[in-house]
């Protein structure tokens, strides 16, 4: 997901809608605590990721104490994960070798006197060789069918969280006992690759979770070693750009714990007497289509670098309730917003379910920025009201910001007429321009001997293992000063990482000379001419 935001972000737009309003969904979150590990999302090396328990951490970029997001839950409560690895290596790792990983997993803790039992209700657990990311797999509009399209780590997760199931190489009950630290799972984190965990659950006492990339390990003594050191994962490049996050001039990755796992909203529209239905199905302060309706949930707690709000929403579920008059059959439309000044990109790849009073359909949806692409008909009987529930758990690497739109079947095919017209000047336009044809030689009337033509050129369930009982606690962090450097850290050995700038989009506006379609043409009309002339009479 592209998280950068520059001072003067670019305008959107989205054809289908235009002279067209949209209207607000002015929906509501739940407040179920969840746990996002996406902050920083390219990970360097091994170490921690995120820790709810209270005290400190320090930045292996820095050696700065880092206070923990802190939170304990109890009661109903979620995970997120989504991490990539990316070593220092990475430009000499070839694509038929195989690749390094780390060893991402997810730990339990209970710090209190009586053991805590927690039952998990649904989610999966998925990394990028059980469920490969292709850039350009699959897009356009599919049935699901029984078995879920993988199209990468998030997209796998995403389609068990909706449909509420649980994977079954998880375990649906645990206990930690009192004072205790369980490894909940661990999955394989490629080098390149993502790995990407949704779950979803209910505890009946106080618990923390952590999360942590461990090089290899051989049993989960050594994950829990790694939480043990303090040191945090390198790879956190918004440590210097705290105050850009704090005004948000920047979007960092989340790092925390999101107030909220559902959004809900519900609408009613006569399509007869106001015509078409325009409204947010996912939108931020920077994409709403005009509503100022923002659909992005609080955090309770965040690290320091992490952004200020769950701006990415992955794992929240989305129900859009329609309740709909017309009379007909229309068409339900999913849109993302054209970037004036931005490339192209693939804004979303996800399952989306769509109940109408005929039943359920499941749809794969691979969209790319400025697309409108139909979901779906759905038939209007005249005279009563026509409830339609969208629904999507949304999945990591997509960008938020889509509009969901009931328009006739002809509105649709106007845009996506214009559209085609669009990718065909793209596509002219990526294309290598023709030489000119050359003048050929003056031709001599009197015989010559034969020329003799140029030759052409050559051209893994999760381990329950036996709980490791915790020394008693000491102090809460939050009355202490941070600690200082633990002993491994040597302030000049470690280098900062480089920074991320904000960036930079190319434009490639036409000329006033009508489309690059029309260019195109008439440059092939002159070369034309030229031939006809040099014909002569």
């Amino acid at each position: 997901m592209a998280l950068l935001q520059p001072a003067q972000p670019a305008h959107a737009y989205v054809a289908l809608m235009a002279g067209q309003r949209a209207r607000p969904l002015n929906g509501t979150f739940n407040n179920v605590p969840v746990l996002h590990s996406n902050q920083p999302e390219e990970v360097e090396g091994p170490g921690i990721l995120i820790s709810t328990t209270p005290g400190y951490a320090y930045a292996s970029e820095t050696g700065q104490a880092l206070r923990n997001a802190e939170f304990t839950f109890n009661g109903e409560f979620g995970m997120h994960l989504h991490h990539k690895y990316f070593p220092p290596n990475r430009r000499s790792i070839s694509p038929g070798d195989r690749r390094a990983e780390l060893t991402l997993a997810a730990i339990l803790i209970n710090p209190g006197g009586r053991p805590v039992h927690i039952r998990f209700s649904k989610g999966a657990v998925r990394n990028s060789f059980e469920a490969p990311y292709l850039a350009n797999n699959l897009m356009g509009v599919k049935p699901l069918g029984p078995r879920p399209w993988n199209t990468g780590p998030g997209d796998a997760t995403a389609v068990q969280m909706l449909r509420g199931r649980l994977d079954s190489r998880l375990t649906d009950e645990i206990t930690i006992p009192a004072r205790s630290r369980i490894v909940l799972f661990q999955t394989q984190l490629p080098a390149l690759g993502i790995a990407n965990a949704l779950l979803r659950g209910r505890s009946d006492g106080p618990f923390q979770m952590a999360v942590v990339a461990a090089k290899t390990p051989d049993s989960d003594s050594d994950v829990l070693a790694v939480l043990d050191a303090g040191r945090l994962a390198p790879g956190r490049v918004y440590l210097s750009r705290i105050n850009d996050i704090n005004n948000r001039r920047i979007f960092s990755r989340v790092g925390g714990v999101a107030l909220g796992d559902a959004y809900q909203a519900s609408i009613s529209h006569d399509l007869d007497a106001k015509g078409p239905l325009h409204v947010p199905f996912t939108s931020t302060d920077r994409h709403h289509f005009g509503t100022r309706d923002v659909q992005v949930n609080a955090l309770a707690s965040r690290m320091l670098d992490s952004s200020l709000d769950n701006v990415g929403t992955y794992g929240v579920r989305f129900d859009i309730d329609m309740n709909l008059k017309g009379r007909g059959p229309y068409e339900l439309v999913m849109s993302h917003p054209t970037l004036i000044g931005g490339r192209p990109f693939t804004a979303f790849r996800g399952s989306i379910q769509i109940q109408t009073a005929s039943g359920l359909r499941e749809v794969h949806v691979g969209l790319r920025s400025g697309q409108s692409l139909s979901l779906g008909q759905i038939d209007l009987v005249p005279g009563v009201v026509n409830p339609v529930r969208v629904s999507l758990v949304y999945p990591a690497d997509a960008t938020p910001g889509h509009l969901l739109s009931v328009v006739s079947a002809s509105q649709l095919a106007l845009v996506q007429e214009r559209e085609r017209q669009l990718e065909l000047a793209r596509a002219g336009a990526t294309a290598r321009p023709a030489q000119p044809p050359v003048a050929p030689p003056a031709v001599t009337i009197a015989p010559q001997p034969a020329a003799i033509a140029p030759a052409p050129r050559a051209g893994t369930g999760p381990l329950l293992p036996p709980p490791q009982i915790l020394r008693p606690a000491p102090a809460p962090g939050w009355r202490n000063p941070p600690p200082p450097p633990p002993a491994y850290y040597n302030r000049n050995s470690l280098a900062p990482s480089p920074l991320v700038s904000p960036m930079r989009s190319r434009s490639g506006a036409a000329g006033s000379g009508g489309t690059l379609v029309d260019r195109y043409r008439e440059a092939v009309e002159a070369q034309q001419q030229f031939l006809l002339d040099q014909r002569g009479p």
